[in-house]
């Protein structure tokens, strides 16, 4: 079985990117930054967030729902016959 140091020194690893900075996977061998967990870090980018990176959070956004008080109470009252 080939050590991390073969398989990066191998050519199958890329670099990182700059949008991998910071994060936890990243192993530094011979003055280069390579990912741990995928071998092409740039493509894990091109659709949005690498769901290896440790150092971003996904957004999640809300909607908030304007509710009509008038039906509210109608239903309300509906509920308790």
């Amino acid at each position: 079985m080939a050590t991390v140091t073969e398989l990066h020194n191998s050519g199958f690893f890329q670099p990182i990117i700059d949008k991998c900075e910071g994060c936890e996977r990243i192993v530094e061998i011979n003055n280069s930054k390579y990912c741990q967990s995928y071998a092409i870090p740039e493509a894990k980018w091109k659709l949005g967030i690498c769901n290896f990176a440790t150092h971003v959070k996904p957004e999640i956004s809300t909607n908030q729902v304007k509710i009509n008080p008038l039906k509210a109470s109608k239903r309300a009252a509906a509920g308790k016959k």
